[in-house]
């Protein structure tokens, strides 16, 4: 029977952490400050035992809403793909996620859970009280060649990103120390969620948050696509780590998307991910547009259980209140413009 156990975050065990083949950039330690940072949440570390032998880490982070503990890993908003566990070949994850709901209920006494863990199938979870919906996400495998990269996309993108170089499009490099970039990205972003009457779901202190806490441990390609007279027309956020870039964010000017920037963009990314010996790009959940460039879906639930109905129900109700808020400030927003 598997256990865990809260631990404090030595260099130690940030160094046992990082000897998994199962690690991604959303459990290192500048992942959890940006978290922590961005939503006043406490990082929570755990190790996971089988018997007296570690097999194991979990990651989390607790947080409260409406004076109750929460254990998000990671909750939904938090911008944050999977956490979850690292695990040694072999260990079951339902036998690991066995062990977190006494560790999260019982141990930290929280109200609520939410898991969304990149190794977790639908079967893990049955039968252990979960909720769950499917959250797919959509993957590229960089293994091969450049060539076969490209002529797996549609010939529709392939076409796109040939009209993009051909109008003069140009993809750089941004540097982490110019301050002006989230602002360029934060102010593209509005205008790619007003398309919708929508406004962005976080703020521009997110966007430097985590520039400020990834960008130092070299983790982070940030891209401008400028058009033919140097203007910054689109953006992308692509944090990377071991095997593995994230799509963290893209925004594109409206005006300007004829000219195809967005396609240039994860082009170019790939490339530039694959020259450096990364295996794999996740664009960070399902999307029907995300298809056009090769990509295989792979499913990955978020799962979720509460201490009691009460509690489930306003989880949902805040999910939903949140929703009403971003569109009455998007009509707020149009009013005054």
């Amino acid at each position: 029977m598997l256990r865990l156990h809260r631990a404090e975050p030595t260099a130690a065990l940030w160094a046992d952490r990082a000897t998994y083949d199962d690690r991604l950039i959303f459990h290192t330690e500048p992942w959890l400050r940006f978290v922590a940072e961005s939503q006043r949440a406490e990082p929570v570390l755990a190790t996971v035992t089988d018997g007296p032998r570690p097999v194991g880490h979990f990651t989390g982070l607790l947080t409260r809403r409406y004076g109750l503990r929460i254990l998000g890993s990671p909750m939904a908003g938090w911008t944050t793909s999977y956490l979850g566990f690292n695990l040694d070949p072999g260990v079951p994850r339902r036998a690991a996620l066995e062990a977190l709901v006494p560790f999260a209920f019982g141990e930290l006494g929280c109200a609520h859970l939410e898991l969304r863990d990149r190794g977790l199938t639908e079967p893990d979870l049955a039968g252990l009280g979960l909720r769950w919906a499917a959250a797919p996400t959509a993957v590229i495998d960089l293994t091969p060649d450049e060539d076969a990269l490209f002529g797996a996309m549609t010939g529709a993108c392939r076409r796109n990103i040939r009209k993009a170089a051909k109008s003069s499009v140009v993809v750089a490099e941004a540097d982490p120390a110019d301050d002006t970039f989230a602002g360029e990205f934060h102010e593209q972003l509005r205008d790619v969620f007003a398309k919708q009457n929508l406004v962005p779901t976080y703020s521009i202190e997110r966007v430097r948050a985590l520039i400020r806490n990834l960008a130092p441990g070299g983790r982070l390609l940030l891209l401008r696509a400028r058009d033919g007279e140097g203007r910054c027309i689109a953006t992308a956020v692509l944090p990377w780590y071991h095997r593995t870039m994230y799509f963290w964010g893209g925004a594109s000017w409206r005006e300007h998307q004829h000219l195809r920037p967005n396609e240039a963009l994860i082009w170019h990314a790939l490339r530039w991910a694959k020259q450096r010996g990364v295996a794999e790009f996740d664009f960070v959940g399902g999307n029907a547009y995300k298809a056009k460039y090769g990509t295989t879906e792979v499913p990955v639930p978020w799962a979720r259980r509460s201490r009691s109905p009460l509690v489930a129900g306003l989880r949902d109700a805040a999910k939903e209140g949140f929703a009403l808020k971003q569109r009455a400030v998007a009509r707020l927003a149009r009013v005054s413009r």
